[in-house]
């Protein structure tokens, strides 16, 4: 990574509704870090805002909730390439905080940034194409194998 490479620090919601499944989101296509991939609603902190208060905004934003319970769960980060709708790509690099907390209820009102939503039950995220973020969480919680990294 050098100087040049943008750094982000984004907040991630593992959002459980009342019946103990978990909301998934795809992005679509032609944008954004893990195009076409499903994943975990958030989006980054912006200048002068707490974690918490980033969190609540980016999913009311995004997927329309309010949500309750928020729990600081661990962090992670990596660099990977962000896609852009014209078709042009730059690198960037990622702080994902993760927080798991409760949605009131079940009626998500997804933003352009999403195309597709799902709650899902633990045993059915093998069903889903997640993207490594994702994974690489579930796989923290215990909840998937630990994804393979290239050598």
């Amino acid at each position: 990574m050098d100087a040049a490479t943008e750094r982000r620090i984004i907040v991630v919601g593992l959002v459980r509704n009342g019946r103990g499944e978990w909301l998934l989101c795809r992005m679509p296509p032609d944008r954004g870090v893990f195009p076409g991939q499903w994943g975990l609603p958030g989006g980054g902190i912006e200048p002068g805002e707490e974690a918490e208060a980033a969190l609540r905004r980016e999913l009311r934003e995004e997927i329309g909730l309010e949500v309750s319970q928020v729990e600081p769960l661990f962090f992670t980060d990596g660099l990977y390439t962000k896609r852009f709708s014209d078709g042009t790509q730059r690198p960037i690099y990622m702080i994902f905080l993760l927080y798991t907390c409760l949605a009131p209820g079940e009626a998500v009102r997804l933003n352009p940034e999403f195309e597709a939503y799902a709650w899902v039950s633990q045993a059915s995220l093998p069903e889903y194409d997640l993207n490594i973020e994702t994974r690489k969480t579930f796989a923290r919680l215990g909840w998937l194998p630990s994804p393979q990294t290239s050598p």
